[in-house]
Protein backbone atom coordinates (compact mmCIF):
# COMPACT_ATOMS: atom_id res chain seq x y z
CA UNK A 1 0.00 0.00 0.00
CA UNK A 2 1.56 3.19 -1.08
CA UNK A 3 -0.18 5.58 1.62
CA UNK A 4 -3.36 7.08 2.45
CA UNK A 5 -6.27 8.29 0.76
CA UNK A 6 -7.72 12.22 1.55
CA UNK A 7 -11.16 11.02 2.41
CA UNK A 8 -10.18 7.72 4.23
CA UNK A 9 -10.21 8.20 8.23
CA UNK A 10 -6.80 7.71 8.90
CA UNK A 11 -6.28 11.02 6.13
CA UNK A 12 -8.83 12.86 8.03
CA UNK A 13 -7.08 12.22 11.38
CA UNK A 14 -3.92 12.72 9.71
CA UNK A 15 -4.78 16.45 8.26
CA UNK A 16 -6.86 17.72 11.38
CA UNK A 17 -3.54 16.48 13.22
CA UNK A 18 -1.25 18.53 10.85
CA UNK A 19 -3.66 21.63 10.38
CA UNK A 20 -3.95 21.96 14.21
CA UNK A 21 -0.30 21.15 14.63
CA UNK A 22 0.89 23.94 12.40
CA UNK A 23 -2.14 26.14 13.02
CA UNK A 24 -1.31 26.93 16.42
CA UNK A 25 2.45 27.75 15.69
CA UNK A 26 0.79 29.95 12.50
CA UNK A 27 -1.85 31.36 14.61
CA UNK A 28 0.76 32.47 17.20
CA UNK A 29 2.65 34.26 14.90
CA UNK A 30 -0.41 36.36 14.22
CA UNK A 31 -2.82 36.23 17.03
CA UNK A 32 -0.06 38.37 19.22
CA UNK A 33 -0.06 41.32 16.38
CA UNK A 34 -3.61 42.68 17.36
CA UNK A 35 -2.28 42.64 20.89
CA UNK A 36 0.68 44.44 20.85
CA UNK A 37 -0.76 47.71 21.73
CA UNK A 38 -2.08 46.36 24.65
CA UNK A 39 1.42 44.35 25.65
CA UNK A 40 2.79 47.53 24.87
CA UNK A 41 0.47 49.85 27.53
CA UNK A 42 0.71 47.11 30.46
CA UNK A 43 4.48 46.05 29.98
CA UNK A 44 5.59 49.59 29.08
CA UNK A 45 7.71 49.17 26.05
CA UNK A 46 7.58 50.81 22.49
CA UNK A 47 7.72 49.97 18.58
CA UNK A 48 11.21 48.30 19.90
CA UNK A 49 9.66 46.30 21.88
CA UNK A 50 6.55 45.64 19.56
CA UNK A 51 8.98 44.21 17.26
CA UNK A 52 10.83 41.83 19.48
CA UNK A 53 7.75 40.78 20.98
CA UNK A 54 7.14 39.15 17.29
CA UNK A 55 10.84 39.15 16.18
CA UNK A 56 11.92 36.89 19.47
CA UNK A 57 9.66 34.69 17.76
CA UNK A 58 10.07 34.25 14.63
CA UNK A 59 13.96 34.11 15.00
CA UNK A 60 14.57 31.03 16.51
CA UNK A 61 11.74 29.55 14.41
CA UNK A 62 13.03 30.87 10.89
CA UNK A 63 17.07 29.56 12.31
CA UNK A 64 16.16 26.07 13.76
CA UNK A 65 13.30 25.24 11.39
CA UNK A 66 15.69 23.55 8.92
CA UNK A 67 16.69 21.83 11.81
CA UNK A 68 13.41 20.65 13.13
CA UNK A 69 12.76 19.62 9.37
CA UNK A 70 15.75 17.18 9.23
CA UNK A 71 15.66 15.94 12.66
CA UNK A 72 12.11 14.35 11.46
CA UNK A 73 13.45 13.00 8.46
CA UNK A 74 16.58 11.32 10.62
CA UNK A 75 14.70 10.80 13.74
CA UNK A 76 11.37 10.14 12.92
CA UNK A 77 8.59 12.81 11.89
CA UNK A 78 5.66 12.27 14.45
CA UNK A 79 8.28 12.10 17.55
CA UNK A 80 9.85 15.50 16.47
CA UNK A 81 6.30 16.88 15.68
CA UNK A 82 5.24 15.57 19.35
CA UNK A 83 8.00 17.02 21.40
CA UNK A 84 7.90 20.35 18.99
CA UNK A 85 4.31 20.58 20.49
CA UNK A 86 4.88 20.20 24.13
CA UNK A 87 8.04 22.74 24.45
CA UNK A 88 5.74 25.16 22.51
CA UNK A 89 2.67 24.30 25.22
CA UNK A 90 4.87 24.99 28.05
CA UNK A 91 6.89 28.13 26.71
CA UNK A 92 3.19 29.41 25.81
CA UNK A 93 2.38 29.24 29.32
CA UNK A 94 5.40 31.21 30.02
CA UNK A 95 4.54 33.83 27.56
CA UNK A 96 0.89 34.38 29.57
CA UNK A 97 2.16 34.33 32.99
CA UNK A 98 5.13 37.07 31.76
CA UNK A 99 5.62 40.40 34.17
CA UNK A 100 7.72 41.85 32.41
CA UNK A 101 8.71 42.82 28.90
CA UNK A 102 12.16 40.98 28.50
CA UNK A 103 10.62 37.67 29.91
CA UNK A 104 8.12 37.29 27.57
CA UNK A 105 10.70 38.38 24.64
CA UNK A 106 12.41 35.43 26.29
CA UNK A 107 9.42 33.00 26.54
CA UNK A 108 8.74 34.23 22.70
CA UNK A 109 12.02 32.73 21.78
CA UNK A 110 11.47 29.28 23.29
CA UNK A 111 8.03 29.09 21.81
CA UNK A 112 9.79 29.56 18.84
CA UNK A 113 12.31 26.84 18.93
CA UNK A 114 9.36 24.29 19.26
CA UNK A 115 7.64 25.98 16.63
CA UNK A 116 11.07 24.82 14.64
CA UNK A 117 10.01 21.52 15.30
CA UNK A 118 6.10 21.52 14.53
CA UNK A 119 5.67 23.28 11.02
CA UNK A 120 7.93 21.44 8.70
CA UNK A 121 6.81 17.94 10.45
CA UNK A 122 3.61 18.78 9.92
CA UNK A 123 3.58 19.11 6.00
CA UNK A 124 6.19 16.47 6.20
CA UNK A 125 3.77 13.94 7.46
CA UNK A 126 0.98 14.31 4.86
CA UNK A 127 3.54 14.11 1.85
CA UNK A 128 4.95 10.71 3.64
CA UNK A 129 1.17 9.56 4.00
CA UNK A 130 -1.00 10.72 1.37
CA UNK A 131 -1.08 8.72 -1.84
CA UNK A 132 0.50 10.57 -4.34
CA UNK A 133 -2.37 10.97 -6.76
CA UNK A 134 -4.16 13.31 -4.11
CA UNK A 135 -1.18 14.96 -2.32
CA UNK A 136 -2.11 18.02 -4.70
CA UNK A 137 -5.31 17.93 -2.58
CA UNK A 138 -4.03 17.29 0.82
CA UNK A 139 -1.67 20.12 0.31
CA UNK A 140 -4.61 22.56 -0.78
CA UNK A 141 -6.40 21.61 2.54
CA UNK A 142 -3.61 21.82 4.20
CA UNK A 143 -2.67 25.24 3.18
CA UNK A 144 -6.28 26.57 2.93
CA UNK A 145 -6.98 25.73 6.72
CA UNK A 146 -3.55 26.54 7.80
CA UNK A 147 -4.15 30.01 6.00
CA UNK A 148 -6.63 30.48 7.29
CA UNK A 149 -5.86 29.60 10.98
CA UNK A 150 -3.30 32.46 10.85
CA UNK A 151 -5.29 34.88 9.23
CA UNK A 152 -8.02 34.15 12.47
CA UNK A 153 -5.59 35.38 14.73
CA UNK A 154 -6.44 38.80 14.99
CA UNK A 155 -10.24 38.33 15.26
CA UNK A 156 -9.65 35.96 17.83
CA UNK A 157 -6.90 37.86 19.51
CA UNK A 158 -8.96 40.93 19.04
CA UNK A 159 -11.83 39.53 21.14
CA UNK A 160 -9.72 37.99 23.68
CA UNK A 161 -7.59 41.28 24.31
CA UNK A 162 -11.16 43.12 24.71
CA UNK A 163 -12.80 41.15 26.77
CA UNK A 164 -10.43 39.74 28.88
CA UNK A 165 -6.82 40.21 28.90
CA UNK A 166 -3.76 39.64 26.04
CA UNK A 167 -2.12 37.06 28.38
CA UNK A 168 -5.41 35.21 27.19
CA UNK A 169 -3.93 35.59 23.69
CA UNK A 170 -1.36 32.96 24.54
CA UNK A 171 -3.37 30.50 27.18
CA UNK A 172 -5.78 29.98 24.18
CA UNK A 173 -2.99 27.77 22.45
CA UNK A 174 -2.29 25.21 24.92
CA UNK A 175 -5.08 23.23 24.60
CA UNK A 176 -4.90 23.76 20.80
CA UNK A 177 -1.31 22.73 21.11
CA UNK A 178 -2.28 19.27 23.12
CA UNK A 179 -5.19 18.32 21.35
CA UNK A 180 -2.75 18.11 18.41
CA UNK A 181 -0.74 15.78 20.48
CA UNK A 182 -2.91 13.72 21.27
CA UNK A 183 -4.47 13.45 17.70
CA UNK A 184 -0.52 12.76 16.77
CA UNK A 185 0.33 9.89 19.05
CA UNK A 186 -3.05 7.52 18.72
CA UNK A 187 -3.53 8.62 14.92
CA UNK A 188 -0.73 9.28 12.90
CA UNK A 189 1.74 6.34 12.05
CA UNK A 190 5.47 7.23 12.74
CA UNK A 191 7.77 8.18 8.97
CA UNK A 192 11.68 8.76 8.56
CA UNK A 193 13.76 8.54 6.57
CA UNK A 194 15.33 5.48 6.56
CA UNK A 195 18.45 6.41 4.25
CA UNK A 196 19.57 9.06 6.90
CA UNK A 197 21.21 8.08 9.41
CA UNK A 198 24.29 10.83 10.01
CA UNK A 199 24.12 12.89 13.17
CA UNK A 200 22.16 16.66 12.49
CA UNK A 201 24.58 19.86 11.51
CA UNK A 202 24.24 21.26 15.18
CA UNK A 203 27.43 23.89 13.60
CA UNK A 204 24.96 24.40 11.05
CA UNK A 205 22.41 25.49 13.67
CA UNK A 206 24.38 27.58 16.08
CA UNK A 207 25.87 29.62 13.26
CA UNK A 208 22.65 30.27 11.45
CA UNK A 209 20.62 31.13 14.93
CA UNK A 210 23.99 33.88 15.56
CA UNK A 211 24.19 35.31 12.32
CA UNK A 212 20.04 36.15 12.31
CA UNK A 213 20.32 37.14 15.40
CA UNK A 214 23.31 39.93 15.17
CA UNK A 215 21.76 41.02 12.07
CA UNK A 216 18.26 41.06 13.71
CA UNK A 217 19.88 42.72 16.99
CA UNK A 218 21.62 45.29 15.04
CA UNK A 219 18.45 46.29 13.05
CA UNK A 220 15.97 46.91 15.91
CA UNK A 221 18.81 48.09 18.07
CA UNK A 222 20.47 50.48 16.02
CA UNK A 223 18.02 52.92 15.49
CA UNK A 224 16.85 53.26 18.92
CA UNK A 225 20.32 53.12 20.58
CA UNK A 226 22.27 54.68 17.92
CA UNK A 227 24.75 52.91 15.62
CA UNK A 228 28.03 52.86 18.31
CA UNK A 229 30.45 50.20 18.22
CA UNK A 230 28.19 47.20 20.24
CA UNK A 231 25.87 47.59 17.40
CA UNK A 232 27.94 47.32 14.44
CA UNK A 233 29.58 44.65 16.26
CA UNK A 234 26.66 42.77 16.28
CA UNK A 235 26.00 43.52 12.42
CA UNK A 236 29.24 42.24 11.78
CA UNK A 237 29.43 39.23 13.97
CA UNK A 238 25.67 38.34 11.97
CA UNK A 239 27.54 38.97 8.90
CA UNK A 240 30.18 36.78 9.36
CA UNK A 241 28.27 33.82 11.09
CA UNK A 242 26.28 34.04 7.64
CA UNK A 243 29.24 33.43 5.94
CA UNK A 244 30.52 30.52 8.13
CA UNK A 245 26.75 28.95 7.78
CA UNK A 246 27.50 28.57 4.12
CA UNK A 247 30.93 27.57 4.88
CA UNK A 248 29.93 24.51 7.19
CA UNK A 249 27.39 23.74 4.81
CA UNK A 250 29.23 22.86 2.01
CA UNK A 251 31.64 20.80 3.90
CA UNK A 252 29.25 18.77 6.12
CA UNK A 253 28.75 15.46 5.82
CA UNK A 254 24.83 15.82 6.53
CA UNK A 255 24.45 19.64 6.14
CA UNK A 256 21.62 21.03 7.55
CA UNK A 257 20.42 22.57 4.79
CA UNK A 258 21.81 21.04 1.27
CA UNK A 259 22.98 23.51 -1.66
CA UNK A 260 22.36 21.08 -4.43
CA UNK A 261 18.31 21.68 -3.81
CA UNK A 262 19.11 24.66 -5.13
CA UNK A 263 20.34 23.32 -8.53
CA UNK A 264 16.53 22.92 -9.45
CA UNK A 265 15.33 26.20 -11.02
CA UNK A 266 11.92 25.51 -9.71
CA UNK A 267 13.07 24.97 -6.05
CA UNK A 268 14.75 28.51 -6.12
CA UNK A 269 12.41 30.42 -8.03
CA UNK A 270 9.88 28.58 -5.47
CA UNK A 271 12.21 30.00 -2.27
CA UNK A 272 12.66 33.39 -3.73
CA UNK A 273 9.19 34.41 -4.65
CA UNK A 274 8.72 33.02 -0.65
CA UNK A 275 10.81 35.31 0.38
CA UNK A 276 9.62 38.21 -1.71
CA UNK A 277 5.47 37.57 -0.70
CA UNK A 278 6.01 36.48 2.68
CA UNK A 279 8.02 39.82 3.48
CA UNK A 280 5.59 41.64 2.17
CA UNK A 281 2.51 39.76 4.12
CA UNK A 282 4.81 39.88 7.79
CA UNK A 283 5.24 43.33 7.02
CA UNK A 284 1.42 44.18 6.38
CA UNK A 285 0.33 42.30 9.10
CA UNK A 286 2.51 43.83 11.81
CA UNK A 287 2.10 47.25 10.90
CA UNK A 288 -1.74 47.00 9.80
CA UNK A 289 -3.29 45.78 13.67
CA UNK A 290 -0.67 48.74 15.22
CA UNK A 291 -2.27 51.48 12.55
CA UNK A 292 -5.30 50.56 12.58
CA UNK A 293 -5.52 50.53 16.92
CA UNK A 294 -2.60 53.28 17.65
CA UNK A 295 -3.53 55.66 14.67
CA UNK A 296 -7.45 55.41 13.88
CA UNK A 297 -8.63 54.51 17.12
CA UNK A 298 -10.20 50.94 16.90
CA UNK A 299 -10.11 48.44 19.34
CA UNK A 300 -8.56 45.17 19.66
CA UNK A 301 -11.88 43.52 18.30
CA UNK A 302 -12.62 45.81 15.91
CA UNK A 303 -9.15 45.31 14.57
CA UNK A 304 -9.45 41.99 14.44
CA UNK A 305 -12.58 42.29 12.36
CA UNK A 306 -11.27 44.37 10.11
CA UNK A 307 -9.59 41.75 8.55
CA UNK A 308 -11.89 38.88 8.73
CA UNK A 309 -12.67 38.80 4.45
CA UNK A 310 -8.99 37.82 4.38
CA UNK A 311 -9.54 35.01 6.88
CA UNK A 312 -13.11 33.85 4.64
CA UNK A 313 -11.42 33.59 1.14
CA UNK A 314 -8.59 32.34 2.37
CA UNK A 315 -10.51 29.20 4.18
CA UNK A 316 -12.99 28.82 0.98
CA UNK A 317 -10.34 29.84 -1.50
CA UNK A 318 -6.88 27.71 -1.00
CA UNK A 319 -8.02 24.56 -1.77
CA UNK A 320 -10.16 25.66 -5.01
CA UNK A 321 -6.63 27.33 -5.82
CA UNK A 322 -4.62 24.07 -4.80
CA UNK A 323 -6.95 22.17 -7.36
CA UNK A 324 -6.56 24.57 -9.97
CA UNK A 325 -2.62 25.05 -10.02
CA UNK A 326 -2.87 21.29 -10.63
CA UNK A 327 -4.60 21.64 -13.89
CA UNK A 328 -2.91 24.81 -15.02
CA UNK A 329 0.77 24.72 -13.08
CA UNK A 330 1.90 26.66 -10.63
CA UNK A 331 3.44 28.98 -13.09
CA UNK A 332 0.58 30.87 -13.32
CA UNK A 333 -1.42 30.98 -10.18
CA UNK A 334 2.64 32.08 -8.89
CA UNK A 335 2.54 35.04 -11.17
CA UNK A 336 -0.56 36.42 -10.99
CA UNK A 337 -1.09 35.96 -7.12
CA UNK A 338 1.32 38.26 -5.72
CA UNK A 339 0.74 40.49 -8.07
CA UNK A 340 -2.58 41.03 -7.23
CA UNK A 341 -1.56 40.86 -3.61
CA UNK A 342 0.86 43.73 -4.12
CA UNK A 343 -2.09 45.58 -5.56
CA UNK A 344 -3.98 45.26 -2.01
CA UNK A 345 -0.70 46.19 -0.04
CA UNK A 346 -0.68 49.51 -2.21
CA UNK A 347 -4.03 49.99 -1.28
CA UNK A 348 -3.58 49.74 2.48
CA UNK A 349 -1.00 53.44 1.99
CA UNK A 350 -4.52 54.63 1.69
CA UNK A 351 -5.36 53.34 5.26
CA UNK A 352 -5.21 56.43 7.04
CA UNK A 353 -6.87 58.57 9.98
CA UNK A 354 -9.65 60.20 8.27
CA UNK A 355 -10.89 57.02 6.12
CA UNK A 356 -13.42 55.20 6.62
CA UNK A 357 -13.71 51.23 6.24
CA UNK A 358 -15.83 50.41 3.47
CA UNK A 359 -13.68 52.97 1.63
CA UNK A 360 -10.12 52.05 2.55
CA UNK A 361 -9.60 49.11 4.77
CA UNK A 362 -12.15 46.79 3.10
CA UNK A 363 -11.01 46.93 -0.66
CA UNK A 364 -7.17 46.70 0.62
CA UNK A 365 -7.83 43.27 2.63
CA UNK A 366 -10.16 41.66 -0.20
CA UNK A 367 -7.38 42.31 -2.41
CA UNK A 368 -5.08 41.67 -0.66
CA UNK A 369 -6.28 38.06 0.66
CA UNK A 370 -7.95 37.66 -3.26
CA UNK A 371 -4.02 37.88 -4.02
CA UNK A 372 -2.66 35.55 -1.11
CA UNK A 373 -5.24 32.88 -1.46
CA UNK A 374 -4.13 32.46 -5.42
CA UNK A 375 -0.36 32.34 -4.30
CA UNK A 376 0.20 29.93 -1.50
CA UNK A 377 -0.97 26.30 -2.62
CA UNK A 378 0.96 26.38 -5.24
CA UNK A 379 3.90 27.77 -4.14
CA UNK A 380 3.90 25.18 -1.35
CA UNK A 381 3.44 22.69 -3.91
CA UNK A 382 5.63 23.91 -6.31
CA UNK A 383 8.40 23.61 -3.92
CA UNK A 384 7.71 19.99 -2.47
CA UNK A 385 7.22 19.04 -5.85
CA UNK A 386 11.12 20.21 -6.81
CA UNK A 387 12.57 17.86 -4.87
CA UNK A 388 12.43 13.90 -4.27
CA UNK A 389 9.70 12.63 -1.54
CA UNK A 390 12.66 11.17 0.17
CA UNK A 391 13.59 14.61 1.30
CA UNK A 392 10.39 15.91 1.87
CA UNK A 393 11.36 17.32 5.43
CA UNK A 394 14.11 19.65 4.49
CA UNK A 395 12.43 20.98 1.75
CA UNK A 396 9.48 22.08 4.19
CA UNK A 397 11.82 22.88 6.37
CA UNK A 398 13.57 25.37 3.70
CA UNK A 399 10.62 26.96 2.47
CA UNK A 400 9.10 27.11 5.86
CA UNK A 401 12.55 29.09 6.97
CA UNK A 402 12.55 31.37 3.75
CA UNK A 403 8.73 32.41 4.58
CA UNK A 404 9.58 32.82 9.13
CA UNK A 405 13.18 35.11 7.72
CA UNK A 406 11.11 37.41 5.53
CA UNK A 407 8.53 38.01 7.92
CA UNK A 408 11.58 38.36 10.51
CA UNK A 409 13.16 40.68 8.20
CA UNK A 410 10.09 42.68 7.53
CA UNK A 411 9.41 43.41 10.52
CA UNK A 412 12.75 44.66 11.66
CA UNK A 413 13.69 46.57 8.72
CA UNK A 414 10.23 48.08 7.45
CA UNK A 415 10.05 50.52 10.73
CA UNK A 416 13.50 51.84 9.74
CA UNK A 417 13.14 52.55 6.55
CA UNK A 418 9.60 53.54 6.87
CA UNK A 419 10.99 56.02 9.34
CA UNK A 420 8.85 54.25 12.21
CA UNK A 421 9.73 55.06 15.69
CA UNK A 422 6.36 55.72 18.23
CA UNK A 423 6.51 55.30 21.87
CA UNK A 424 3.58 52.92 23.45
CA UNK A 425 0.60 53.46 21.91
CA UNK A 426 1.53 56.34 19.78
CA UNK A 427 -0.03 56.76 15.90
CA UNK A 428 2.54 55.59 13.06
CA UNK A 429 2.43 59.10 10.99
CA UNK A 430 2.59 58.76 7.49
CA UNK A 431 5.87 56.08 7.78
CA UNK A 432 2.38 53.53 7.65
CA UNK A 433 1.90 54.11 4.14
CA UNK A 434 5.35 54.05 2.82
CA UNK A 435 6.31 51.15 4.61
CA UNK A 436 3.45 49.59 2.81
CA UNK A 437 4.24 50.73 -0.44
CA UNK A 438 7.82 49.04 -0.08
CA UNK A 439 5.68 45.84 0.96
CA UNK A 440 3.66 46.06 -2.31
CA UNK A 441 6.54 46.13 -4.44
CA UNK A 442 8.61 43.22 -2.96
CA UNK A 443 5.07 41.18 -3.37
CA UNK A 444 5.00 41.78 -6.83
CA UNK A 445 9.02 41.47 -7.47
CA UNK A 446 8.01 37.82 -6.08
CA UNK A 447 5.47 37.58 -8.59
CA UNK A 448 7.87 38.59 -11.32
CA UNK A 449 10.22 36.13 -10.13
CA UNK A 450 7.84 33.25 -10.21
CA UNK A 451 6.81 34.13 -13.85
CA UNK A 452 10.75 33.81 -14.88
CA UNK A 453 11.83 30.58 -12.69
CA UNK A 454 8.42 28.46 -12.23
CA UNK A 455 7.65 25.70 -15.12
CA UNK A 456 4.80 26.38 -16.93
CA UNK A 457 3.39 22.72 -17.34
CA UNK A 458 0.72 20.92 -15.28
CA UNK A 459 2.06 21.68 -12.22
CA UNK A 460 4.59 19.17 -9.73
CA UNK A 461 4.59 15.36 -10.82
CA UNK A 462 3.83 12.86 -7.65
CA UNK A 463 6.66 11.54 -5.74
CA UNK A 464 7.07 8.96 -3.52
CA UNK A 465 7.25 8.40 -0.51
CA UNK A 466 9.72 5.08 -0.24
CA UNK A 467 11.15 5.24 2.70
CA UNK A 468 8.37 4.69 5.72
CA UNK A 469 9.03 3.35 9.28
CA UNK A 470 5.16 1.56 9.31
CA UNK A 471 4.16 -1.61 7.63
CA UNK A 472 3.31 -0.03 4.05
CA UNK A 473 5.39 -1.37 1.11
CA UNK A 474 5.72 1.21 -1.03
CA UNK A 475 6.19 1.50 -4.62
CA UNK A 476 9.36 2.26 -6.76
CA UNK A 477 10.79 5.13 -6.32
CA UNK A 478 10.10 7.60 -9.82
CA UNK A 479 13.15 7.95 -11.99
CA UNK A 480 12.51 10.83 -13.81
CA UNK A 481 14.38 14.26 -12.21
CA UNK A 482 12.34 17.02 -11.88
Amino acid sequence: MSGVTVSSAAGRWLIAGSVLGSGVAFLDSTVVNVALPAISRDLDTGLQGQQWVLDGYMLTLGALILAGGAAGDRYGRRRVFVLGLGLFAIATIACALAPTAGWLIAARIVQGVGAAAVVPGSLALIDAEIVPEERGRAIGLWAGMSGATTALGPFVGGWLVDTGSWRWVFFLSVPLALGAMWIAVRHIPESRDLADAGSLDIAGAAAITVGLAGIIYALIEGPAQGWDAPIIAAAAIGVLAIIAFMVIETRATAPLLPLDLFRSAQFTGANLTTLMVYAGLGGALFLLALQLQQSMGYSALEAGMATMPFTVIMLFGSPLAGRLAGLTGPRLPMTIGPLIAATGLALMARIVPGTGYYDAVLPAVVVFGLGMTITVAPLTAAALGAVDATRSGIASGVNNAVARIASLLAVAVLPVVAGLDTGPGQPLGSGFSTAMIIAAICCAAGGLIAFATIRSGAGPRPHVQPSVSHACQPPEPASEEY
